[in-house]
């Protein structure tokens, strides 16, 4: 029999955590109930407050005596996330459940971040449209709106709960029984003006019996995939497409965050690495682009992106930043430069094309990068030619089986 962890505040959402916790028991589901409320709960949890809150450092009476809300939400976050971690390692459950408001979402949610890749995890929650991004992470945490306030069992809430509940015991209860060719995988970073270079690479990597994960370079993607590197996953990464360090540097849309571009060098994991798309920072509708760049070179990717050319000067900001996170490797690194152009509109006759541009870029990287780290490869290409993109693929291959 399978068993679900109920998470939350059993205090302040007692009724609507029975609920659950009944539901799941009639079904055939087992339950193991954490409690991180304050307060006394409803019902007895298999793990008390004061469990949870001694996993932070703190005592749960001092917590109620000082009476301060956000402290206590504060310090119950950061102690389910320890404990909850540790409980599925003990085999205490195979899934978890909870719901609630910002309150609740804000201090199950780290903790759910922390589980493996896989584990269903399910949140019923009033924050669960709009930007969901601090909640959910690079995670696979499934939110759930809940219509209504989660605040009392009626003809909504109740209906609500019960398709998440049985939702989550039809991801317990069954497993894909289709065999799957388990190869070794390959992490590799993609935009749309990037595409072709990664398709003649994946389909080149396939051929030698790896499979290819591709991430779009669009922030999250990064992140995605940064986390998962470190998670273990991957046997080799063909990070090509480094233009999420554009947005990150200059205001784009885009980013994903200072420690891009570090996971595969830090884990000694091999990597090939380029420059894809660093030509271009990312806005979104054409009246969104923020007034000081209205004079730049934009051009109307589509109704809803618009991109910005990179100039000389901020291509010498960006080459010294990627030589900095490419010297960090411990492992086997190769950094390819494509001489005739970093993107599908970064081409002779292209509305990005700019080779004074990209020359202060590949001068940096030249300049900067450790040659005793980074591999240094210049091709006379274009980054989406089938040369360029088999030639890296190969050095990939070639350090992966060394």
């Amino acid at each position: 029999m399978k068993t679900v962890a109920i998470a939350g505040t059993f205090d302040s959402k007692g009724k609507e955590f029975l609920f659950i916790k009944e539901l799941f028991e009639e079904i055939g589901i087992k339950t193991f109930t954490v409690h991180t409320g304050t307060f006394q709960p409803l019902f007895t949890p298999d793990v008390s407050n004061q469990e949870v809150a001694a996993e932070a450092g703190e005592n749960l009476s001092e917590i109620v005596e000082r009476k301060d809300r956000a402290r206590a939400t504060a310090v119950m976050s950061r102690g389910t996330e320890k404990i909850i971690p540790r409980l599925y390692e003990e085999g205490k459950f195979d899934g978890i459940f909870s719901l609630g408001g910002s309150g609740g979402t804000s201090i199950i949610a780290p903790a759910m971040r922390r589980l493996p890749i896989g584990v269903p995890k399910i949140v019923v929650s009033t924050m669960a449209s709009g930007n969901t991004e601090q909640y959910v992470g690079t995670s696979d945490v499934i939110l759930i709106p809940s219509i209504v306030d989660v605040a009392g069992l009626n003809i909504i809430s109740t209906r609500i709960f019960s398709n998440a509940v049985f939702a989550m015991a039809g991801m317990l209860e069954h497993r894909m029984n289709k065999s799957v060719d388990k190869k070794p995988l390959v992490a590799a970073t993609m935009f749309g003006v990037t595409t072709p270079c990664i398709d003649f690479a994946k389909e080149y990597l396939e051929s030698q019996g790896y499979e290819v994960l591709v991430f779009h370079a669009t922030g999250t993607g990064g992140r995605t995939m940064e986390s998962l590197i470190h998670s273990g996953y991957f046997k080799g990464v063909l990070d090509l497409t480094t233009t999420e360090w554009c947005d990150e540097l200059f205001g784009g849309v885009l980013n994903a965050g200072p420690h891009r571009c570090e996971a595969a060098g830090l884990c000694g994991i091999p990597q090939v690495v380029s420059v894809g798309a660093c030509d271009m920072v990312n806005f979104g509708p054409w009246d969104t682009v923020p007034k000081e760049y209205q004079g730049r070179n934009l051009y109307r990717h589509n109704p809803t992106v618009t991109l910005m050319r990179t100039t000389v000067q901020e291509n010498e900001i960006l080459g010294k930043k990627l030589a900095e996170k490419f010297n960090l490797a411990k492992g086997k690194t190769a950094l390819f430069l494509p001489l005739k152009g970093v993107s599908m509109i970064d081409a002779e006759g292209q509305p990005f094309y700019g080779p004074e541009e990209d020359r202060m870029l590949f001068d940096m990287l030249r300049k900067n990068i450790n040659r005793d780290v980074v591999q240094l490869y210049e091709m006379n290409c274009l980054i989406n030619d089938r040369e360029f993109a088999i030639a890296a693929a190969k050095k990939l291959v070639e350090m992966m089986e060394k």
